[in-house]
């Protein structure tokens, strides 16, 4: 069970949220887009720190579950917690795919294969623009005005 609040965005928040968008982040999140392979800002990061979603803060990933995948976007084989993300069957543009989501705003981050490295097999295939990235030692956004759970600023638990 995860220690953050999964309830979505209120409207008002929604709307304030989706103003402060680029174009770009709009189309991918909102309208389950694709950025450009080997062009998105995260996919050569190697800083220590968690991947959060760009709509809600929500923390998805660690850098320690990132690994290179050859396919032109950030990979990762392991979310932070498995009910930050949910699963839905994509069957778009003439194919049967894993569509992955935030779990608690809904936002397009990628999809999933199972063509991974263990421990997990999975590949975890995302837009950087669906993400945001806080270094180790850097509070989690606290876009929701949720504040941090437990009382830690990082949110680890």
């Amino acid at each position: 069970m995860t220690a953050f609040d999964l309830a979505p965005p209120t409207d008002i928040q929604r709307r304030q949220i989706t103003a402060s968008l680029s174009l770009d982040e709009q189309r991918v999140l909102l309208e389950h887009g694709t950025e450009a392979a080997f062009c998105g800002v995260f996919l050569d990061n190697h800083k220590d720190g968690v991947y959060t979603c760009r709509f809600c803060g929500l923390p998805l990933f660690r850098s320690s579950a990132k690994f290179d995948s050859g396919t032109g976007w950030p990979s990762f084989f392991q979310p932070c917690d498995d009910t930050h993300i949910r699963l839905i069957r994509d069957i778009s543009h003439g194919m049967i795919r894993t569509e992955e989501v935030c779990a608690r705003c809904g936002s397009h981050l990628g999809h999933v294969f199972p063509d991974g490295p263990p421990p997990t097999g999975q590949r975890h295939c995302l837009n950087s623009v669906s993400l945001s990235f806080t270094q180790n030692g850097t509070p989690l956004p606290d876009v929701l005005q949720r504040g941090a759970p437990e009382g830690r600023p990082d949110g680890a638990g």
